[in-house]
């Protein structure tokens, strides 16, 4: 049997994984803004999935899926400019990255097959177990 998903959590996490670095990474001039950049991007993922969570519309669940999207870019971006300005974490950030990377596939994946559905006048639904499937409800269900 396959693992249990629930996106919501697991974008949390990342961003409490992110926090966890972010104090591990000493300030100087340079790291205090980038700091303040990778946590404002790395927490807001988890913020903008609880808001997909409870989207009234196929649109609404879209845009908030492209804004999780674009913000675990931007924290790819500020955990590369950590670590080449600390000059240090350099695996507790290449976890992130990787887990930032694992999550733009799997969002992009459901904001895509949304899109799709859309177009069919049906929409896209994730039901406990973060299986795929098509419902005429237009609500987006994670982990519930």
């Amino acid at each position: 049997m396959g693992r249990t998903y629930d996106l919501v959590e697991r974008t949390a996490v990342f961003g409490e994984s992110i926090i966890d670095l972010a104090i591990r990474v000493p300030q100087n001039p340079i790291t205090k803004p980038l700091i303040s950049q990778l946590v404002r991007s790395g927490t807001s993922v988890g913020a903008n999935m609880a808001e997909a969570d409870e989207s009234g519309s196929t649109k609404e669940l879209t845009y908030r899926l492209s804004l999780c999207c674009r913000e675990l870019r931007e924290t790819q971006h500020w955990l590369r400019m950590i670590v080449k300005a600390a000059g240090c974490l350099t695996d507790d950030a290449q976890a992130c990255r990787s887990e930032s990377d694992e999550l733009t596939r799997i969002i992009a994946t459901i904001r895509r097959r949304s899109l799709s559905v859309k177009e069919n006048g049906e929409a896209y639904r994730i039901n406990d177990k973060n299986t795929a499937s098509m419902t005429t409800s237009p609500f987006l269900d994670i982990g519930h």
